[in-house]
């Protein structure tokens, strides 16, 4: 499409969402943009929730991608607290929740993904808590202090960053985690052993093979403890539940785009109607490294799905496919991740763990699948380059960390 007076829809003003809108106008779109955001406020940087803002290092103006100022000088037409609520492919409308509706000949859904509740008793109990939004992060911060007794269900990225944040408040905190040990489903065992032994020098408790079977509450309806399926009680004063994301991607099937955990897209993000693009955590996307399609959550993704995007639309030659690679920040440690362990047959550990720097090289045959990288930045982009380049690598080099990343990458 390169109508350049095109009315561009774009349905989701979160970090991908409000990107394209910011990138369809520096790749010269000249046609109205409309972005439908449902909080109150603009587009802003979600990864710090569970970091600077609990701590107080960061508020809403501080995170935003863009000053508000900047969609009006743009002519972006910026609608908050508004949701989409139907999508029309055949006259091209968008309905909206305040009775509205608004015509595309360009429509982008970023519309992201949803905290997973659990359903079990109790878990309407005020207390219990989620963390996606701003609005999310900043009722945990009023809520977590000196003194309270902070619960986490789910022991992944997000429920380890909260648990640091919730230590750096002065709150006790405990993480229950369902499988044996931590990070079960994204890292291997080397980086969960690693985690949970720093995390407990910190004075975090851990449960683990304890699943949560309901949450209790005093008379006043707020949520006092976690009971285990063991039958046990976990006093508490507040939980966060992070237990993953389901894309939000309701809007789609209902009017008929192809949807296979998440909206169906090609390595343009557009979906099975041509008029119609996905991006973000909303997207099942291709991934030409591994051969699959697959449904990313983290910031590059919903970049580069803005970028895809926005090039298409613009008329512009698609961007150079990007290694996916997303980040953790817990106390001292920066976790950064290249790729994806798909279809590994060995796991090779570059340094010693002991010394908090060292790196994580998931291998099929001679090729690097992934690398998880603490306080490690020349594994990590080296790593990422041979992720990118399918280039084989000497195992027996990669292994000595007395031999530079250049060299092994060379």
């Amino acid at each position: 499409m390169t109508n350049p007076a095109a009315h561009v829809v774009i349905v989701g003003a979160g970090h991908a969402g409000g990107t394209a809108a910011a990138l369809l106008r520096q790749y010269g779109h000249a046609g109205p943009i409309t972005l439908i955001g449902e909080e109150p406020v603009a587009p802003y940087q979600r990864p710090p929730l569970s970091k600077a803002w609990l701590k107080g290092e960061a508020d809403a103006e501080s995170l935003a991608l863009k000053p508000l100022e900047f969609y009006a000088a743009h002519a972006i037409d910026f609608r908050a607290s508004t949701t989409a609520t139907q999508i029309d492919r055949t006259a091209r409308l968008v309905s909206l929740s305040d009775g509205s509706s608004v015509a595309y000949d360009a429509l982008i859904l970023a519309t992201g993904a949803r905290a997973i509740a659990l359903p079990i008793p109790g878990a309407d109990l005020a207390g219990v808590m989620f963390l996606r939004t701003a609005a999310d992060a900043e009722l945990l911060k009023a809520t977590v202090g000196p003194g309270k007794r902070l619960a986490v269900v789910g022991g992944g990225y997000i429920g380890l960053e909260v648990a640091a944040s919730g230590r750096a408040l002065g709150a006790q905190v405990v993480v229950l985690e369902r499988e044996a040990r931590l990070l079960a489903r994204v890292a291997c065992e080397v980086l969960s052993s690693f985690f949970k032994a720093r995390h407990e020098a910190h004075g975090v408790a851990f449960e683990l093979g304890a699943s949560a079977a309901a949450f209790v509450g005093d008379a006043q309806g707020h949520v006092t403890g976690v009971t285990l399926a063991d039958g046990r009680t976990i006093p508490c004063d507040a939980v966060v539940v992070g237990v993953g994301a389901a894309p939000n991607d309701e809007l789609a099937r209902a009017c008929g785009l192809d949807v296979a955990r998440g909206v169906v897209v090609d390595l343009e993000a557009r979906t099975s109607d041509p008029s119609i693009w996905a991006i973000g955590d909303v997207a099942h996307r291709p991934m030409p490294i591994y051969d699959r399609m697959f449904r990313m959550e983290s910031v590059p993704n919903a970049l580069e799905g803005a970028k895809q995007a926005a090039a298409a639309i613009t008329g512009r030659s698609a961007p150079a496919g990007e290694v996916p690679w997303q980040w953790s920040d817990q106390y001292d440690l920066k976790l950064q991740i290249a790729g994806y362990a798909f279809d590994v047959d060995e796991i090779l550990v570059r340094g010693d763990p002991a010394s908090g720097k060292f790196a994580v090289f998931h291998l099929k045959g001679d090729l690097v699948q992934a690398v998880e990288a603490i306080n490690s930045p020349p594994e990590f982009m080296m790593g990422k380059l041979l992720i990118g380049a399918r280039r084989p690598v000497d195992k027996a080099r990669l292994a000595d960390p007395a031999i530079s990343m250049k060299e092994v990458a060379a």
